[in-house]
């Protein structure tokens, strides 16, 4: 969600019943305190921050964190082994998003409360053994004893229930809300992945850090280099920096990495973050509701 989740749309997800997150990847510090001020002014529920660990500044993001007194944190990218400790004697509770069961047992270890099992359907940094949502989910609920959250694929009241029957306890949705009214992507990457169809979203970047991205001619030029076994250091000069910058905020749909999920091909319009969190959860009470009337 970096480029995408600030304080407008944290705290209109908070307020709709959810749990809004802020993605501090694409914040400084100080930015982060600034948003974290502004969303705590624009609701009074819990909202958390997730913090990829491989960020550079991760170290001044948490001490930011633990200054504001947030009360949770999702951390992603990286070892929670670093932060969960210190965070947990501050009373904050840790989430650690995960792609493999081997990486959820470890994450238990490191005493984390929860981990979100998000299968590589999922838009963004992803997990380079391609498992899906419906693999991975029961998989890790069977091997560990604190709360799952199923993320990866979420972008229904269907999927919701699918989720629960496979033992998640929560989801964690990106998607709908990086395209909704309050995301702070830029128009023309919202109105991109509305246009987008079946097979438009990519995992690649494999030899680096898998993403799955929506195809452009940025992706383009990485598939060609790929294809004439470009090296690593190649394939990091071609993605240079801040291309998701450039594509999802500042709305450079050729040239810019534009990180979405698989669900992009079922979005249909930019819709309030409330009336996307109502939405989901009506269709989920029907959905649940049906089957029991079936059987």
């Amino acid at each position: 969600m970096v480029w995408c989740s600030g304080w407008k749309l944290a705290s209109a997800v908070s307020n709709a019943g959810g749990l809004g997150l802020l993605g501090s990847g694409s914040m400084y510090p100080e930015l982060l305190r600034e948003h974290i001020q502004k969303c705590r002014n624009a609701t009074d529920k819990p909202f958390g921050v997730n913090v990829p660990l491989i960020y550079p500044h991760a170290d001044e993001i948490i001490r930011v964190i633990e200054q504001e007194r947030v009360p949770i944190v999702f951390t992603s990218a990286g070892n929670p082994a670093v932060y969960t400790e210190r965070l947990k004697n501050k009373n904050i509770k840790v989430v650690h998003v995960v792609s493999s069961v081997k990486f959820a047992l470890k994450a238990e270890q490191t005493g984390v409360d929860a981990v979100v099992a998000e299968g590589f359907e999922a838009g963004g940094h992803n997990g380079k053994e391609e498992t899906t949502t419906m693999v991975l989910l029961p998989s890790i609920c069977e091997k560990v004893k604190i709360p799952v959250i199923a993320a990866g694929g979420i972008g229904s009241g269907k999927a919701i229930a699918a989720a629960f029957a496979l033992g998640a306890q929560a989801v964690q949705v990106g998607s709908l809300f990086a395209v909704s009214l309050e995301s702070s992507a830029h128009e023309n990457f919202k109105n991109a992945v509305i246009r987008s169809g079946e097979g438009d979203t990519i995992l690649t970047l494999k030899q680096i850090t898998p993403v799955r991205m929506l195809k452009n001619k940025f992706y383009e030029s990485i598939a060609a280099a790929e294809a004439r076994a470009a090296t690593v250091e190649e394939l990091k000069n071609i993605l240079g920096k801040g291309r998701s910058r450039k594509g999802i905020f500042e709305g450079d749909t050729d040239e810019g990495e534009l990180e979405i999920g698989q669900v992009a091909m079922s979005i249909q319009e930019i819709k309030p973050a409330a009336q996307i969190v109502h939405e989901l959860w009506s269709e989920y009470l029907d959905t649940v509701k049906k089957i029991c009337t079936q059987h």
